[in-house]
């Protein structure tokens, strides 16, 4: 790939995918350029071969593709910074937003009122973090404007360390909580898991670590055997056995419907940042 890679922010989420990105051998580092307002923030992009500058407006001119990899609340200062440093606002460029409940549409308004400029392409992305690990998952939505190379570009991108995805924006914000979310909450199980073994005189490390395998099996059952995840428990629930009292324990404290709270909370968390 030719083109130059830009990412505005360089935070954890920009520092996943470029991580995959750079696993899967797709992007050459040398093009690939991150701007941020700390640079002593950005050395491990460094590290990594990758260009650093403190001006958005660099990254605007250097770059054909840019990820927007800052808060919400910091979007007018980014754009604001392009404006301010780029040698021209009408170069035609595809901006990747990672903003969380900003829909496509105020994307662009807010693009439009700081570059002045309708060329703009936009496609809104929900990555997660084990993307850094090549087992991620990347949701996208396109604006109108997209061309169907520029989202196999994408895919071709992260489709090394993720399964990428083209979805309704509709569902963006809520399935973005089951996927970009919900890692956090499976650390906790993890760690919950591993914890009660502990308890039962499990050394911490080993605990974690099988804890962690199990997680990673489970999951691969699901995908792999196309069973519906209830028949694969009840599979594994023998008749008065001690997985079955496991589960008794499960349901008495409320697991299934603390998840389901918990994927509530974070979609409509979702939807109120994009405000």
């Amino acid at each position: 790939m030719e083109f130059n890679l830009g990412f505005i922010g360089g935070g954890n989420m920009s520092t996943a995918i470029v991580k995959g990105i750079l696993k899967s051998g797709v992007h050459n580092p040398s093009k690939i350029w991150v701007s941020g307002p700390n640079i002593e923030n950005l050395i491990h992009w460094s590290v990594m071969g990758a260009n650093v500058t403190s001006k958005n407006g660099e990254v605007y001119d250097n770059c054909d593709i840019i990820f927007l990899g800052v808060k919400v609340t910091k979007l007018h200062d980014a754009l604001k910074g392009i404006q301010m440093h780029a040698n021209s606002t009408d170069k035609q460029v595809v901006f990747v937003s990672m903003l969380p409940g900003m829909q496509i549409k105020e994307l662009h308004k807010n693009i439009k009122t700081y570059l002045n400029s309708d060329v703009h392409n936009v496609i809104r992305i929900m990555p997660n973090t084990p993307m850094t690990v090549g087992a991620g998952i990347c949701l996208y939505t396109p604006d109108s404007k997209v061309s169907a190379q520029q989202c196999s570009l994408l895919e071709k991108l992260v489709g090394g360390s993720a399964l990428c995805e083209k979805i309704p924006e509709d569902l963006m914000d809520s399935l973005g909580a089951l996927t970009a979310c919900a890692p956090a909450y499976m650390y906790v199980v993890i760690e919950a898991l591993a914890d009660g073994a502990v308890k039962q005189g499990v050394p911490r490390a080993m605990a974690l670590r099988h804890a962690a395998q199990m997680v990673v099996g489970s999951g691969q059952m699901v995908l792999q055997s196309g069973k519906h995840p209830g028949l694969l428990k009840d599979e594994v629930c023998s008749p008065g056995g001690s997985t079955i009292c496991g589960i008794a324990e499960l349901e008495k404290g409320g697991l299934r419907a603390t998840l389901i709270k918990a994927i509530e909370a974070s979609t409509i968390k979702n939807k109120e940042l994009g405000q």
